[in-house]
Order: C-alpha cells, then sequence, then structure tokens
C-alpha cells in the first residue's frame, strides 16, 4: 500500500493526487503523503488509507517547506509570530542572526541594538541569553520553525561596546566564552555582518578564534562579507582563510558583485569558490535574487566614522569639518571599505524603506534624488541630514546587474535567502516600506527563473529551497519528502504562483501557496492563514540541555 509499514490507526492528514517533487533534485512523481504526529508516516498509493483529514492535491505540486538560509526575524516573531510574510511564500523554517544576534544581551545592548529598536516594536527584552530568548519564542507560539547563529558584532559589542580596538587576550577569552556558552544554548553557529560597525574592527584572526569555538560543537560559520564591490575577491579569500584555519563550513550569505565597476563579475567570484571547493574548503552560498540590496542607511558612512556607536556618529556628521571629511571619503573610490556611494549610478538608486522617526514617515518610499529635490539640498547633504534625525533608518540600494544574479542562482551549490525580517502587511510592521524581497524571494523565484524565463527547471528550484539548505544547516530530519521527516509542506500550482510586492508597493502578500504545513500543521489551509502557531525553536548539535 505505502512505503513503510502496515497502518495501525488513521493518519492525521492524507495529501492525495498530489506531485511530489521531494527537494533531491528528482523530476516529479505522483503519490500521496501520510501524516502522523507532525511527521511523514508513509508515502506510496493510499487512496484507501484511513485517515481523520485529507487534501486533494491534484494538479498541484507538493514540495517540501522552504528553508529561508537569512531570515532577520528574531524581533518581529515577537510582534506577529504567524509572520505571513513568510509563510504565504511557502517559508516553514528560517535561519536568522546576522552579526547582532538576539543574544547574548547585556544592560546596555537591552536598551538598543543597531538596525532594529525595541522601542520602535513595543518590545522590551527579558532575556539576556539564548536559553531565555528561545524560551520565550516557545511560551509564545511561533507560526514557523526558527533558528539562530550567534553574532560576532553580538559578543564583541557586549566585551569592547563599539570601540575601534582589538580586544586583550582576556577579552578574547571572554568573547570565545559568549560563544561557547551560545552554542550550548542551541545557537547553530557563528555569524559576521561586516559592512556594519563595530564589525569591521575585527581581524580575520579575532574572527578565526571566534569561528573556532564554533567549530567544536558542529557550527557554521556564516558571513556578510567585508566587501561585496570592489574588494570582493580579498573579502572571500578571507573567508576561506577562516574556514581553512578554524576548521568549519563556511557560508556567504546573499552573494552578489555590487557596484558598477563589477558588474559581470560573477563568473570570476563563482571561479574563485568553485576553486576553493575544489581544494576541500566546505564552502557554500544564497542569494535572494533582485538586483537591489537592502541595508542600514548609515552604511553609506566609512567605518572609522561609527567609532563609539551611533552617538559619536552624530556627533561627527554634525561637525562641519568631520562631516567635510566624510563626504571626501565618500567620493573618492576606495577599497578600503565597501564605499556604496560610489556602487550606485547616483542619489535616485537609494530608496528610503524603514524610518523609525515619525516625522521621516512622509519620505518612507522616496529616493534620495526625491528628497533631496523636495529639501533642495545636495544629495549627500540629504544623506547626513535623514542619518541625523534618524540613525536606525534602512534603505533599497540598487546596484547589481540581472546576469550576474542570475549566474549566482544557477550554481548547484547556491541556495536562497530572504534576508528580510518576517512582517505583515497591517499594525505596526505594515507601517514600514520594506525591500519586496520581504514578501516575494521564493514565489519571485519560481515565477521569473523558472516559469517565465525557463533558467532553472522547477526541481532544481525546490533543491535550492529545501534539501540544499537543509544539508548545510545539518537539519537532518528536514528538507526532503521523506518517510520520517518532519511534515514541513507547500502545496501549490506552479502555474499560478507569483510574487506581488514592488519596489512602489512592497507590503503585498505573495499568491499562489494553497496550503503550508508547519510540522504537520497547516499554517496556510486553501490559500488563507490560520491561526496555528506549530512552529519549533531548532537548535544548533551543541545544545546542552
Amino acid at each position: 500500500m505505502a512505503v513503510g509499514l502496515a497502518q495501525s490507526q488513521p493518519y492525521d492528514l492524507v495529501i492525495r493526487n498530489g506531485r511530489i517533487i521531494d527537494g533531491s533534485g528528482s523530476p516529479w512523481y505522483s503519490g500521496d503523503i501520510a501524516i502522523q504526529g507532525g511527521k511523514i508516516a508513509a508515502i506510496g498509493q493510499l487512496a484507501h488509507a484511513e485517515t481523520k483529514e485529507s487534501i486533494d492535491a491534484h494538479g498541484m505540486v507538493v514540495a517540501p517547506g522552504f528553508i529561508d538560509m537569512l531570515g532577520q526575524s528574531e524581533l518581529t516573531i515577537l510582534v506577529n509570530p504567524h509572520l505571513p510574510s513568510k509563510t504565504f511564500q511557502g517559508i516553514t523554517t528560517e535561519i536568522t542572526g546576522e552579526g547582532n544576534s538576539i543574544a547574548p544581551l547585556n544592560q546596555d545592548l537591552r536598551t538598543v541594538r543597531p538596525h532594529d529598536d525595541y522601542d520602535h516594536y513595543h518590545i522590551t527584552p527579558d532575556w539576556t541569553t539564548f536559553r531565555q530568548y528561545f524560551a520565550r519564542l516557545e511560551k509564545q507560539g511561533i507560526g514557523i520553525n526558527l533558528a539562530s547563529y550567534v553574532g560576532a558584532t553580538q559578543v564583541r559589542r557586549v566585551v569592547l561596546g563599539d570601540q575601534d580596538r582589538a580586544p586583550t587576550p582576556n577579552e578574547l577569552e571572554r568573547m570565545k566564552q559568549l560563544v561557547r556558552e551560545a552554542m550550548q544554548d542551541g545557537a547553530v553557529g557563528l555569524s559576521t555582518s561586516l559592512q556594519y560597525a563595530p564589525a569591521p574592527y575585527a581581524s580575520t584572526e579575532e574572527l578565526i578564534a571566534l569561528a573556532s569555538e564554533a567549530a567544536k560543537t558542529g557550527g557554521i560559520y556564516a558571513t556578510h562579507m567585508r566587501s561585496e564591490g570592489d574588494a570582493i575577491t580579498a573579502a572571500i579569500d578571507e573567508v576561506i582563510r577562516i574556514s581553512r584555519e578554524a576548521k568549519i563550513p563556511a557560508e556567504i550569505w546573499h552573494l552578489k558583485v555590487a557596484g558598477k565597476s563589477n558588474w559581470g563579475r560573477m563568473p570570476e567570484i563563482v571561479a574563485q569558490i568553485e576553486k576553493a571547493r575544489e581544494s576541500g574548503v566546505d564552502i557554500t552560498a544564497d542569494t535572494y535574487a533582485y538586483t537591489a540590496w537592502f541595508n542600514s542607511f548609515s552604511a553609506f558612512i566609512p567605518p572609522w566614522a561609527h567609532d563609539g556607536g551611533d552617538a559619536k556618529l552624530l556627533e561627527r556628521l554634525k561637525d562641519p569639518t568631520t562631516r567635510a571629511r566624510i563626504r571626501k571619503e565618500m567620493l573618492a573610490p576606495s577599497t578600503a571599505w565597501d564605499n556604496e556611494w560610489q556602487e550606485i549610478d547616483g542619489p535616485q538608486a537609494i530608496l528610503l524603506s524603514v524610518v523609525h522617526n515619525p516625522k521621516l514617515l512622509p519620505l518612507q518610499g522616496k529616493t534620495i534624488a526625491e528628497i533631496a529635490k523636495l529639501e533642495n539640498k545636495d544629495p549627500i547633504d540629504t544623506i547626513f541630514d535623514l542619518l541625523i534625525d534618524d540613525s536606525l533608518s534602512s534603505v533599497a540600494v540598487f546596484g547589481m546587474t540581472e546576469p550576474d544574479v542570475m549566474l549566482a542562482l544557477q550554481q548547484p551549490w547556491v541556495s536562497v535567502c530572504n534576508d528580510s525580517q518576517g512582517t505583515a502587511p497591517d499594525g505596526v510592521l505594515g507601517a514600514e516600506h520594506p525591500h519586496p524581497r520581504a514578501y516575494g524571494t521564493f514565489p519571485h523565484i519560481l515565477r521569473k527563473y523558472v516559469r517565465e524565463e525557463h533558467k532553472l527547471s522547477l526541481q532544481d528550484a525546490i533543491r535550492k529551497f529545501s534539501a540544499l539548505p537543509a544539508q548545510r544547516m545539518r537539519l537532518t530530519d528536514r528538507g526532503v519528502l521523506k518517510k520520517g521527516m518532519w511534515a514541513d509542506i507547500v502545496i501549490f500550482d506552479p502555474s499560478t504562483i507569483r510574487d506581488k510586492a514592488t519596489f512602489e508597493n512592497p507590503n503585498q502578500l505573495s499568491e499562489g501557496m494553497q496550503y503550508v504545513l508547519v510540522n504537520g500543521v497547516p499554517v496556510i489551509e486553501n490559500g488563507q492563514q490560520t491561526n496555528a502557531l506549530p512552529g519549533k525553536v531548532l537548535r544548533g548539535p551543541g545544545t546542552s540541555y
């Protein structure tokens, strides 16, 4: 009757008549899937099996739930645990913790953290460790599965604050201890986000020391590299060195070549990574497959100006002499830092997207060129003044080219990341103006690169969404449709699924997911959100409790 033992009691759910794409990269096959206790109990011809509920998936694809390799939802999942922007894409698992992770926390960092102001989301942090944060998630309930890295920036800030200096030997030992404790609490590895101060102040040796601690308990090193522009090859060399010397697998987040001067360099970058892989370095990458990135607006300012934190940055932006120095450095090409001003066509390529200062809300969704014209200012002065008003604001930046994006996506070792926090079209989250990838990444790939342009096969896209990231994250019980695996499953019509979010109007849910199951429980049913919160915290291999 089915693959597995004979049925002894009714299944909880049977998905019938679907075209099963199992995540492995194999073509679809016809069959039914039975679910019991949140896991896949049988796969085969189950037309006569007893079941409490059934889904007729005729004409639809049945595939593993999608795994978001960089999700950023550690705070917004506390605001709206259903995260509809994620589930309507088919995301059932998110990996988060980019450099500034949710833990560890000390009193200073509990007051404010870069890029995500607790006050903005009306959150009072009642945790200092990952163990405490994960316990809060489990008590509250979550709509998707969630795992997190411990951020190298986070442990640096706990010990050193925002100072531009190397740690003393004792301070480095304290940082290593924080990494060990985070891994014991369930972190999946160490992460860096080396474009955003104070992260650039860390030496490669410091990062190797911290990554080595994560490696001891089976962790992974994931990185937003030191450069994605003019110095990208040196940045990849650094990732390779960290992986080799720390003896740790490496994941390059949101692989890209940024800036007009670098357009067309993706073949060179692919060759560099392929060469490292051929030499035995376990290095992979992911992409969100759009030509605009999204980051902290303050990244336009050179790293030295961030020394001491936001308060010092604002002082420097207000001081005419220092302001002139910052302007001069922005106008000069450099490989010493990722100078985003040099990577774009001009102020029309910067879209002000998320602001925390209410007085700037009328400007949200406008380009810097539009704002400069409205205020009759020079564009760089406009950037400086907006940062003075709101140093935590975020922007979308149009700095990539389509052939490079497509080539990265097509590599067999490249999976997919959303690189956006989970959000919703309503409430405090709906007031923001995110990158459209927040709502559309996975359906965008299915619509554009699979259905319309035929750059990927459907089974290869599904592999990049499921088995490949599960393999990288050591999720041995997720990512493929197989007996005994957790039943994270999506059901959709590949001829109609589509992203709706645009840069002009991003707060639009994707369409086409008929069912999304997390641990066997529907969070999307007949195309509608349910109120279920069946997600689990996914802890790393070093967990000690």
